[in-house]
């Protein structure tokens, strides 16, 4: 028996930032081997500097991408920080009240994620086999901007409202605030391989579903 594995996302899903093997989604996938008590395979789809617009794209159109989801058993989503980062600079470039730039990356990225969630819930439509799809929250880079922090955890409201017997939320907000020095690497951006590891004992928390059931 083989569990396929599909994470999908911006550099978190990569793991820059941190050594090779050190990031969430092989760290994870280990995790998950142990629990499921058989060999999963994976595919790393993740492209650093994606946004959720782009992603939408990717998993509305790619073959690639939407095979991959078809196929797997287990799919992680690390999206929606280079929304909030682009955002963060147009601020810090133009004199528009910060409130409004910030409040139409939120009503967009909304928009492209619930589009990244409907092309998912899609393409496993008929899979005839369960799964368990798990988004990873966003924390919080840039501590020092006094704004940032309400906005990326109004972002994690809104991803943590798919959670459902199949889909999970990870929220790791908390747990790298105030952390940010020993669990972001040295471009204070990108966690290191202990933040990484942080993110994939969330996701193993969540447990795995129907898929300890299955066999």
């Amino acid at each position: 028996m083989v569990y396929n594995y599909t994470a999908i996302g911006d550099s978190l899903t990569t793991g820059f930032g941190a050594m090779p093997g050190s990031g969430f989604v092989p760290v994870y996938r280990r995790m998950s081997e142990v629990s499921l008590r058989n060999f999963v395979a994976y595919t790393n789809l993740g492209i650093n500097g994606m946004t959720t617009a782009e992603l939408e794209q990717r998993v509305r159109y790619n073959s690639l991408f939407r095979q991959s989801l078809r196929e797997a058993d287990i799919i992680t989503i690390s999206i929606g920080g280079n929304d909030l980062i682009h955002a963060a600079k147009a601020v810090a470039r133009h004199s528009s009240p910060p409130f409004s730039i910030f409040q139409t990356t939120l009503k967009e990225s909304r928009q492209h994620f619930a589009g990244i969630m409907g092309q998912i819930y899609q393409a496993k439509a008929g899979a005839g086999k369960p799964y368990i799809i798990r988004i990873i929250g966003l924390y919080n880079p840039y501590p020092q901007m006094e704004e940032a922090s309400g906005w990326v955890q109004q972002f994690n409201r809104q991803m943590a409202q798919y959670n459902n017997r199949v889909c999970g939320f990870a929220d790791i907000y908390g747990a790298f605030t105030g952390h940010e020095r020993q669990l972001l690497s040295i471009d204070n951006l990108h966690p290191n391989g202990k933040g990484y590891r942080i993110i994939a004992e969330r996701l193993h928390k969540l447990g795995y579903g129907n898929l300890l059931r299955t066999y």
